[in-house]
Order: structure tokens, then C-alpha cells, then sequence
């Protein structure tokens, strides 16, 4: 009997064993992936199967809102000759837009106005004005919205907007969420009319398996004519002139302009998930004339369904680039394929450099992206380490023209696992400015050379890089 017990359990492992590889087979496009996680199944049957079952899975499938918009080229939105669009914008840059289309078929919206905002001294009082200000509604989406100073700067503003008729509405991530204690949902909801969403709440034992898939988005926007995205979280930390435990510089964008209705749309398609009620919103004004002069559009990335988007847009980026390459970006850990962009962009006499942080608020990130550091300098790409404060900021730009702004980080984790918002920009004014800002911050950093990393150097470096899908 016991022979025959332990033969059948056996049975059952092999079967469960074979079943799970077949799945993964099935449904998963990354090599390596599919063999850490066939690896796992067959070295632990039970445990693996449980764990791919658990966090292997994506078992989420939102249905997208209608874009609306028509997939137009360039030339059409702007009524422009092919003569004159290629005087303002050179054919390698055309190129990238078709690319673009073809990525995410969402058409530039014109006429937009786009400032950008450093720390939360700048960005977090005048968030606040626009909310103050507000009549209709306020939408708000971040992935941390802290219950400390900042946050409480943020719903007094709240409070003032409701009581002047304005219906508020907050997305936080549920993860997120938990980054302070108490945590902000209690004082939202005490706000008289506001309306509070989780997404994709983390301690309930049905959301176990999503707690890989988070939102990483920020997004605010007041009334349909004012907008604030970027990667900045709400958080007190950003307050740098107020002298905070742990100081984090960020830089965020305030946005006037129809752009502002691909946001809203964003948000609705969160707020429905998340588990609010389908809602009509303030529609911002077609014909309001603004004098800014950015064409942008806005580019949702995320797991339920055609992820990628992010990366195939900084890889077109670096394909179509003919000057210089900007990023500046918090974490660095991407895969072979944008490492060796990278290093074919430097290889052909493209200017590219990378700013990142001295020193990461991840244990083990800073000897993870050590290990890449090598091989892209050998190549001529450039790497600077800036002095601290943590340097939270998410910019990209190209040849003094192009810009990528948004809540992505170049990892794995916003690249394949994140629900993210970025946004594409023609505008040599903005790009110019951030160029500027990416300069400064170059004032304050180290370049990197060569390193003669030591042997046990070497295995630390790469022994955390191995965890490079997992921060």
C-alpha cells in the first residue's frame, strides 16, 4: 500500500510537472524566463508549480478604451508640407514616429504646453493651486501617496476642491499604499464626496497571485485643463528644502493642452478595474488656443495584453537617434537587447550618456547595475553616477528634439511587469530644457571608467544581477 501510495504520488508530480511545462511552453515568449521557470518546476515540483502558479501567470486582461482617434501620420494632424514638416523635424525622427504609430497607434495631439517641475518644492504647491482651483473634478493616480506632509498638502487641497463642488477621485496602488502607516486610505475617504480606489489590493489572499503586478502610474488632473505626470510619487521625501529623513530628487510635468484627454483615459480604464463605476469626465476644451507649442502623446505599457510598448519605443529611440542620447533614470537593469542598442548608438559616433544614482534606495540594485557597467563603457557609452540625494528622475531625450517622460524605469520590472504611462514629445524648446537639466545633474556626478573589478567584486555584481527580473 505504501509503495503503491508513494508510486502514485509520483504519478501525480510527473503529471503536474509536465502539465506546468507545457504552459510555460505555451505562454511564455522570453527564453530565459522559460527556463528559470522550467528549471524551478522540475529541481522543486511541488513548490515551483506553486510558485509559477502564484507569480508566473499573468491573469490580467483588460479590455483597452477605444483610442478614438484615428491612426493619422504627421503630416496630416499638421496640414504641414513633407518640405516644411522635414525643416522642423529630420527624417531619421520621422522615422521614429512611424515606428511609434505602429507601437501604439495613437495619434499627436498639438498645441500642448508642457513645464517641467524639480522636487516637490516646485511641483507639490502648484498641484495644489490647480486643485484648489478646481470646479468639476479631480483625478488623481500615483503608485506611493504617502499619509505625511505631502500627502496632507494634497487632500487639504482636495477638501477645498470638494467643498467648492468638484468630485475627487484617487487611485492608489496597493502596495503602494502601505508605505506609510497609518496609510492614506482612511483620510481620503473622510473627505466629504471623494471616491477611493485600490488597485489590485495587496493583503487580500485572492490578490496573491497579482502581487507582482503593480500600478506605477502618476497621474493628476484637474478639471480636464491641467494635468501633472510624470515619475514623481507623492511623498514627503521630495520636500527637499524641508530637510527630510531620507531626501529624493524627482522631477515631474505640469501639462496644458488635449493631451490631457489621452491621460483621462488612462485613469478611466484604471478607475474601472480598480473597482469604481464607469464615469463621464470633464472633457477638457478642443478649441481652447494655447500658445504651447509640444506634440505629445501619451503611451499607457502594462501586463493585460500588448506590453512592450515602453521598450520598443526607447529601442526605436536609439535606433533613429543621429546627435546624442540623454537618460537619466533611477534604475538600470534592462536586458541584452537595449544594452546592445545602446552600445551600437555609442559605436556609431552617437553621443550617449546614462545619469543614474550614486547610491540606490534597493539593496543590491547598485552591485546589479555594476555589472553592466563594463561593457558599455568599453563601447563608448558614457555613465555617470550622481552625488546623492537619491535621484528618482525618469527622462530620455534625442538629438535636442525628442523627448520621453513618464513613470517608467529602465528594468525589467517597469518593462514587463509594471502598469506604466509614458508620453512622447516633439518639442526642441522642452527638449532643450531637459538637456539642460540633464547637464546640471551631470554637474553633480561622477563619470565612470573602466573598473578593475576584483574576483569577489565581480561575483557580487553578477550574483545580483541574476535578480534582475525580481527588483
Amino acid at each position: 500500500m505504501d509503495i503503491f501510495s508513494l508510486s502514485a504520488a509520483g504519478v501525480l508530480y510527473l503529471l503536474l510537472q509536465i502539465c506546468v511545462t507545457v504552459h510555460i511552453l505555451l505562454f511564455k515568449d522570453d527564453v530565459k524566463s522559460s527556463i528559470g521557470w522550467i528549471g524551478l518546476v522540475w529541481l522543486a515540483p511541488l513548490l515551483g508549480s506553486v510558485i509559477y502558479a502564484l507569480f508566473g501567470i499573468n491573469r490580467i486582461k483588460r479590455k483597452a478604451l477605444s483610442l478614438k482617434n484615428p491612426k493619422r501620420d504627421i503630416l496630416k494632424i499638421t496640414g504641414k508640407t513633407q518640405e516644411e514638416i522635414e525643416k522642423e523635424i529630420p527624417k531619421n525622427l520621422l522615422q521614429m514616429l512611424k515606428l511609434g504609430y505602429s507601437v501604439h497607434p495613437q495619434t499627436f495631439a498639438l498645441g500642448n504646453k508642457i513645464s517641467p517641475l524639480i522636487n516637490g518644492d516646485e511641483a507639490y504647491p502648484q498641484m495644489c493651486a490647480a486643485i484648489e482651483k478646481a470646479r468639476k473634478e479631480v483625478l488623481m493616480e500615483s503608485y506611493i501617496f504617502n499619509n505625511d506632509k505631502a500627502g496632507q498638502m494634497i487632500l487639504s487641497a482636495a477638501k477645498k476642491a470638494s467643498a467648492a463642488g468638484a468630485k475627487i477621485k484617487i487611485i492608489v496602488d496597493g502596495v503602494g499604499l502601505n508605505y506609510s502607516r497609518p496609510n492614506i486610505a482612511h483620510a481620503a475617504k473622510k473627505i466629504n464626496g471623494a471616491e477611493f480606489a485600490v488597485f489590485l489590493p495587496s493583503k487580500k489572499p485572492a490578490a496573491l497571485p497579482f502581487v507582482n503586478l503593480r500600478s506605477h502610474r502618476k497621474i493628476m488632473i484637474i478639471d480636464g485643463e491641467t494635468a501633472f505626470f510624470g515619475g514623481m510619487n507623492i511623498a514627503e521625501g521630495n520636500l527637499l528644502q524641508t530637510n527630510p529623513k531620507e531626501p529624493i530628487r524627482d522631477i515631474t510635468f505640469k501639462i496644458e493642452g488635449p493631451v490631457i484627454n489621452q491621460l483621462t483615459r488612462i485613469f478611466m480604464e484604471d478607475w474601472i478595474f480598480a473597482g469604481g463605476k464607469p464615469f463621464k469626465p470633464a472633457v477638457f476644451r478642443e478649441n481652447l488656443s494655447l500658445s504651447g507649442g509640444s506634440i505629445a502623446r501619451a503611451i499607457p505599457d502594462g501586463p493585460d495584453g500588448d506590453y512592450g510598448k515602453v521598450e520598443l519605443m526607447v529601442l526605436g529611440a536609439i535606433n533613429c537617434a543621429a546627435e546624442n542620447i540623454n537618460i537619466v533614470t533611477p534604475y538600470f537593469l534592462p536586458e541584452d537587447n537595449l544594452l546592445t542598442a545602446l552600445e551600437l548608438a555609442a559605436m556609431r559616433g552617437i553621443n550617449t550618456q546614462i545619469i543614474l544614482p550614486q547610491k540606490s534606495n534597493i539593496f543590491g540594485m547598485d552591485w546589479a547595475m555594476r555589472a553592466n557597467f563594463n561593457r558599455l563603457i568599453k563601447k563608448g557609452v558614457k555613465i555617470f553616477l550622481q552625488n546623492p540625494p537619491f535621484d528618482h528622475s525618469k527622462i530620455m531625450t534625442a538629438d535636442g528634439i525628442w523627448s520621453f517622460i513618464g513613470s517608467s524605469n529602465w528594468d525589467e520590472r517597469s518593462l514587463k511587469l509594471n502598469f506604466e504611462a509614458n508620453m512622447e514629445i516633439i518639442d526642441k524648446k522642452l527638449a532643450g530644457q531637459l538637456d539642460k537639466i540633464i547637464e546640471s545633474k551631470k554637474a553633480s556626478s561622477e563619470q565612470i571608467r573602466l573598473q578593475n573589478y576584483s574576483m569577489p567584486e565581480r561575483l557580487l555584481n553578477n550574483a545580483f544581477k541574476l535578480l534582475t527580473p525580481y527588483y
